[in-house]
């Protein structure tokens, strides 16, 4: 497992992916699982910097390893549990929910789950076994 507090800024977003993309690397995760979690980190940060920002709070990145069948679990924690995350609605094209679809597109499951008292986890998963997504759910 792997867990850091990053600020909740742009720069904590670009950190959460390099230090996601380094441990994956040590942990030996296969390249197309690494970039798929790249991207899925990336976009999950910029989410909890950009919507879940609580001034002087910051946000949680956690890796685990694990399950069954045997995948990379991603959680991005952040303290705004009041602004849910959702799929957009109509054309793809607008200026908003982009990301999410990216997530949706790649991870193989992702979802929000609270986090008391006040926070939200999004967490998305990623199967080791190579290939593209099998079971796409929002």
């Amino acid at each position: 497992m792997f867990s850091q507090l990053l600020s909740g800024t742009r720069r904590g977003a670009r950190l959460a992916r390099l230090l996601a993309v380094t441990e994956l690397r040590t942990w030996n995760v296969p390249p197309d699982v690494t970039e798929r979690a790249e991207r899925i980190v990336a976009e999950l940060a910029a989410n909890a910097v950009l919507h879940g920002r609580v001034p002087g709070r910051g946000f949680r990145l956690r890796l685990l390893l694990g399950g069954t069948p045997r995948a990379l679990h991603i959680k991005v924690t952040d303290a705004r549990g009041d602004r849910q995350p959702a799929l957009p609605e109509g054309a793809p094209d607008g200026e908003d929910g982009r990301g999410l679809l990216l997530v949706n597109g790649i991870a193989d499951r992702w979802g929000v789950v609270p986090f008391p008292p006040v926070g939200k986890t999004v967490w998305a998963a990623v199967s080791l076994a190579s290939g593209p997504p099998t079971g796409l759910s929002g």
